[in-house]
């Protein structure tokens, strides 16, 4: 059966062209990836297909009385509302449904044999709908997938306003799941979500008996959950049945036969063009000259798609400091309220160290005290007096700012073509360069901070979840970056792919904190 069709949608933002001509179809069950490049369009597919966004062509059509449940990167929160609030909402649209169809009951005093089959249909499929929600088990279900995320220990009764970015992102995504749609949509569920519910979700999604679309540069988990993959590249959206590394192997040969026949083609090009320049002058071959230049002319010509520009990421040394970088004595993590024991921390030149944890622990507050951005409850932090830190925060409002003008406000003496050039490093295009910081994907927006990382010199390499929204090609190039930094690391991270390759020694707050995990 299949839930939505999408036939030839084109579409476009001025001169740059995200779809051109994409088809899709999704059937009960199937469970895609929908890959490619930042930038490339996945996000403004998953809006034109879900109608907040119109497509410049193409139709769109979903089977009747389809559900989605959308979960999007931008998702937000309204302030004064309780977890155990937003989750209910989950059950709204079923409410309806259930008054729709409490209404469709009311009209079968009154009407024609013809009229009471139409309504009585009408009941059988609101009533399956109810049914397989498990609308009528509200309060169990919100129990098990606030626990399964890690809510419970939260407390349902907290204003959500009050939560950590970590935290807002499992309470979206438990609402989400809560309202077991016929199709689920989720745009990077696992950035913000630590490996322990990273791992829930996976199994939830391995289980689940609806269809869903998934948009994530998480390798491992795409392969565990997904069984088909559409990628997006150059504005053209291609199938592949199975997992992304099969993917990967279908793409790799899929261009490797392109480029053979290009090169075959551009041979029998060349052979035809020096035949015609040859014997076109000549009365005896003149003939045989216009036939080939008639070949030529109807020729399909083979078109190689153009290599998207790859990051270059690398960060600039500063002096080196004293043996001792950043050292604490009876530091208390927390807002007011302690968040840790007392702790006696040492990050020496040279050392590499990532933090882990669930969320909600303090892993960001661990970060912004140890660089006295703010205080601690109790203790004392110190600095080398030579420490140059380069901070890459987890969260940070985009602007209406160019990436140009963001770049060039913290590095005035640099000339345009030189920011435009180190912007080019990070894999950005001048339609990035040019665009408000808030219209560039959450991709494009990671790449031009960490530029501005760059181009200052440091000691300190401070990075809070830099992987979030970044591409695999962009993924590996951090990692051999921070790999070749000769300073000192600190890194939260929610993939152990990432940094166990890359730090020495691994911090867990889990075992520092004095709530209970």
């Amino acid at each position: 059966m299949s839930i939505l069709n999408v036939e030839n949608v084109t579409h476009g933002f001025g001169a740059r062209q995200i779809l051109n001509n994409a088809s899709f179809r999704l059937l009960k069950g199937e469970h895609i990836g929908l890959v490619g490049a930042n930038g490339e369009g996945k996000s403004t597919f998953l809006n034109i297909i879900t109608g907040k966004l119109a497509p410049d062509e193409g139709k769109i059509e979903w089977c009747r009385h389809i559900t989605t449940g959308y979960l999007d990167q931008y998702s937000t929160l309204t302030k004064g509302k309780t977890i155990a609030d937003v989750l209910r909402d989950a059950f709204a649209h079923y409410a309806e449904l259930e008054q729709e169809m409490m209404a469709l009951y009311d009209s079968m005093a009154d009407c024609s044999d013809e009229e009471m089959a139409e309504a009585m249909e009408k009941v059988g499929e609101i009533q399956d709908i109810l049914d397989y929600s498990g609308y009528y088990t509200i309060d169990a279900k919100i129990s098990e997938y606030a626990n399964g995320l890690g809510l419970g220990e939260i407390g349902l009764d907290r204003d959500v306003s009050e939560l950590s970015g970590g935290q807002r992102a499992k309470v979206l995504l438990a609402k989400v799941l809560l309202e077991n749609p016929m199709i689920l949509i989720l745009d990077e569920p696992t950035n913000f979500l630590d490996e322990n519910h990273i791992a829930w979700l996976k199994n939830f999604l391995q289980n689940y008996e609806n269809a869903f679309i998934l948009v994530s540069h998480d390798i491992p988990f795409l392969n565990d959950v997904v069984n088909v993959i559409y990628h997006v590249e150059n504005a053209v959206l291609t199938r592949y049945t199975g997992d992304y590394d099969n993917f990967q192997k279908m793409y790799e040969l899929k261009k490797r036969q392109l480029e053979q026949a290009y090169e075959k083609q551009q041979k029998e090009i060349a052979d035809l063009e020096d035949f015609i320049a040859r014997n076109k002058a000549r009365v005896a071959t003149t003939n045989m000259a216009k036939s080939r230049q008639k070949k030529l002319d109807k020729m399909d010509k083979i078109t190689l798609m153009s290599e998207k520009p790859k990051p270059n990421f690398s960060f600039q040394p500063a002096r080196t400091p004293g043996r001792v970088v950043i050292e604490c004595s009876d530091l208390v993590l927390g807002y007011g309220e302690p968040l840790t024991k007392p702790l006696s921390l040492k990050l020496e030149c040279g050392q590499k160290v990532a933090i882990k944890g669930v969320n909600g622990l303090g892993k960001s507050t661990l970060l912004k005290t140890l660089l006295k951005l703010i205080p601690p409850v109790s203790g004392e932090v110190e600095h080398d007096q030579f420490v140059e830190v380069g901070y890459f925060e987890q969260e940070e409002e985009a602007t209406s700012e160019t990436a140009l003008q963001t770049i060039w406000d913290e590095y005035p003496s640099l000339t345009n073509a030189e920011v435009r050039a180190a912007l080019a490093r990070c894999g950005l295009t001048t339609e990035h360069i040019t665009s408000q910081m808030r219209v560039l994907s959450g991709g494009e927006n990671a790449k031009v901070r960490l530029c501005r990382l760059m181009l200052k010199k440091i000691n300190l390499l401070v990075l809070d979840e830099p992987t979030n929204h970044l591409d695999v090609d962009a993924k590996d190039e951090l990692k051999s970056a921070i790999k070749d930094f000769k300073g000192t690391v600190l890194l939260v991270s929610h993939e152990p792919e990432f940094y166990l390759d890359v730090c020495d020694e691994v911090w867990n707050l889990e075992q520092w904190t004095t709530k209970i995990v």
